[in-house]
């Protein structure tokens, strides 16, 4: 963590020691911030400022990648009816109305807190989590009580989750890319398979919007693969090897779509997930990446080419078992000629490959 880091994380702490009795902070900070996996994290987060406040509801967003939905994701702990209290945290659709969201879309276009009372006179605290003078999401209070008081400790909040997410988010990716890494697959592709089918439904009392089912985006792994990388490493040496490597990451991102999510596994080998109307527009978005690059020149190496296998992911599939069609489609391109796309659909329906069968894999 760097010295800009540290100076932060003990500013935000001052702010919460200010407020309540270090022991209770202690353990709440402590709670939430012993998470690995995000999506635990957002919930154990909202949990443990909802029992710290007394509050009605406590809400985490996060912004996406897309510019299209500025609202990637929101965690909501709400306090149960009845004399018995407790909370309940649950995921909520990020594209739902209302003007809680105008409010929270509000303090992220401007990166400032806002703090205001609803037209059914519950008070509302809206505090941005910033990370390098930009908004990456908000923490928004609901309470029958003003919310004044505990502005500094929900700041504290904002400010250790937006620096312990960045270690957590650095931790996920390639130190050479900066794309993701192996590690992540899973949680990302559980994490996109997730919001597809929050996207597929329609808001509540937005049924006459649903999209008919062979119109929505279907979602489909592609793995890429560098043709002859060993010989580019042998002639050229390793430093041009990871230049190829670092020239091609770059391209990807210029060429997919930033909802589309990129990974690198390792050596010469990527892996990306997208959506696409149906695998047609799937195999073309591949296969005028792989034009892209096979008409890229690059530094010393001059051309290289890549060869992509693709298979469209279910709801219920298994990330191994789609993995493994994609890499037998991947291995068929090899096998053919290099420099091309194929998709295990496909292989499969004209006999070229046998279907893969449940446990016949090594799981990695």
């Amino acid at each position: 963590m760097g010295r800009s880091e540290t100076a932060a994380m003990k500013a935000a702490w001052h702010a919460l020691a200010g407020v309540l009795p270090e022991s209770r902070l202690l353990a709440s900070v402590a709670e939430f911030t012993h998470h690995r996996d995000i999506d635990a994290l957002d919930h154990s987060m909202v949990l443990s400022l909802a029992e710290l406040v007394a509050v009605n509801s406590v809400t985490l967003c996060k912004c996406g990648e897309d510019p299209s939905h500025p609202v990637d994701s929101i965690v909501v702990c709400s306090r149960k009816p009845g004399p018995e209290g407790g909370f309940v945290v649950e995921a909520v659709d990020p594209d739902r109305d209302g003007d809680a969201i105008d409010t929270i879309v509000c303090a992220l276009e401007t990166s400032e807190a806002i703090s205001d009372v609803t037209e059914h006179g519950v008070n509302r605290l809206v505090i941005p989590i910033q990370r390098e003078h930009a908004a990456i999401g908000a923490l928004m209070l609901e309470a029958e009580e003003p919310l004044d008081e505990v502005r500094s400790m929900v700041e504290g909040f904002a400010r250790i989750y937006g620096n312990y997410i960045a270690l957590l988010n650095e931790s996920e990716r390639d130190k050479l890319t900066g794309l993701y890494n192996r590690r992540s697959f899973e949680q990302r592709l559980q994490r996109l398979l997730k919001l597809h089918r929050q996207r597929s439904r329609p808001a509540p009392g937005r049924a006459e919007q649903r999209h008919a089912p062979e119109t929505q985006a279907q979602l489909f792994l592609a793995i890429l693969d560098i043709d002859h990388f060993k010989r580019i490493n042998d002639t050229y040496g390793h430093v041009y090897g990871d230049e190829v490597i670092l020239m091609l990451a770059q391209q990807m991102r210029a060429s997919f779509r930033q909802g589309d999510v990129l990974f690198r596994f390792g050596g010469e080998e990527f892996v990306i997930l997208l959506a696409a109307p149906d695998e047609s527009a799937a195999r073309a978005v591949l296969d005028r990446f792989r034009q892209l690059v096979a008409e890229h020149a690059f530094p010393q190496v001059d051309h290289v080419t890549v060869s992509i296998g693709y298979a469209r992911i279910s709801e219920n599939d298994y990330p191994e078992i789609v993995l493994d069609r994609a890499d037998k489609a991947l291995y068929f391109a090899k096998q053919n000629g290099r420099n091309s796309v194929h998709g295990y659909e496909a292989l499969s329906a004209r006999g070229e490959l046998a279907p893969v069968a449940l446990g016949s894999i090594d799981l990695f």
